[in-house]
């Protein structure tokens, strides 16, 4: 089972083909950065016409028993999250609004402070606000996930300890490895982990040590280092793919409608667009190679398996649903 918790591809139907060529099981797909409540449904709205143009490659997902029916009928099952709260704009009402259209999981912060968290590129972290505590009591009833990608440390222990459903950071990786401001400090990785959460890893090249140069080896071996301090059952891949967008959609990202002026993120005045990927992961064809470099660095079958995909199932199995049922 593979699965990959968090991806923003220029979808298509190469990108579908692709998934399927890679035995991609299921996906977290990107579907708001920085739209309003509307503008969200407008792309929920796109992702069902590609539902009923292509029902032979993907299918919705919204538990973890889809993914059960993807991999019985050779297809990918797409799970839908926002790494903004943009979408629920000010109104906690839109929550449940959210999960009954398709959302699973929903960032706190996209870098930036917003109404609920701190982000990670703020100097100062003034943790989650009145209206983040109530919003996660929220997210925690209906069954969206909290995801802490892009937030600040305090403000991700602080969700972590609040939340009574474990979080998630699906797409990152260990400070101590690669001191990317996106990455995760021990303390962070901690809080998330020791409360039941998950972390993915991310090939993002930004995130990586060495960045695009980055090889399997040391990408693999941090991830089993990660396993022997935080525990092998708490990890899974959320590759940050970005595959075929243009550099205007990066500049999209990090600007989105706070700004006037360019803000170059990860990147720089001199490399402002989206990186170039390893070699040994430029699209969704090479979940192999990550698979054949865990078993490289010493993880039995079993493990890599588990990186692969089952703890993501496990996860969204017991965290989909609402604390009443569905």
């Amino acid at each position: 089972m593979r699965i990959d918790g968090l991806q923003y591809a220029n979808w298509s139907e190469k990108i579908f083909h692709q998934l399927r060529e890679g035995g991609v099981d299921a996906i977290h797909v990107t579907i708001s950065y920085h739209e309003n409540f509307r503008e969200t449904v407008l792309n929920f709205e796109r992702w069902n016409r590609w539902f009923e143009q292509y029902p032979d490659l993907i299918m919705k997902g919204l538990w973890a028993s889809d993914i059960d029916v993807a991999c019985e009928t050779g297809r990918t099952a797409v799970f839908f999250g926002f790494q903004n709260p943009s979408p629920i704009e000010d109104d906690i009402g839109l929550v449940e609004i959210a999960h009954t259209l398709g959302a699973r999981f929903m960032q706190l912060t996209y870098n930036n402070q917003s109404l609920l968290a701190t982000g990670c590129y703020e100097a100062e972290d003034m943790g989650i606000t009145r209206m983040g505590k109530q919003v996660i009591k929220e997210m925690n009833r209906v069954g969206l996930v909290v995801d802490m990608s892009h937030s600040a440390d305090r403000s991700t222990i602080e969700a972590a300890e609040l939340s009574e459903r474990p979080i998630a950071i699906t797409h990152a990786n260990p400070y101590d490895w690669s001191p990317a401001l996106r990455n995760k400090k021990d303390a962070v990785i901690r809080a998330v982990t020791e409360n039941g959460g998950m972390f993915g890893f991310s090939i993002y090249p930004h995130h990586l040590k060495d960045k695009s140069d980055c090889t399997l080896e040391s990408f693999c071996g941090m991830i089993a280092r990660t396993a022997d301090r935080y525990g092998m059952e708490h990890l899974g891949i959320g590759t940050d793919l970005c595959q075929d967008q243009p550099d205007s959609v990066v500049e999209w990202m990090r600007v989105g409608r706070w700004t006037k002026e360019t803000d170059y993120g990860e990147g720089s005045k001199s490399a402002p667009g989206f990186p170039r990927m390893p070699c040994w992961f430029e699209d969704n064809r090479h979940f192999g190679n990550i698979e054949n470099g865990l078993k490289a660095v010493g993880m039995n079958d079993g493990e890599v398996a588990d990186i692969m995909g089952r703890n993501w199932y496990r996860f969204f199995a017991d965290n989909f649903g609402s604390q009443t049922g569905r």
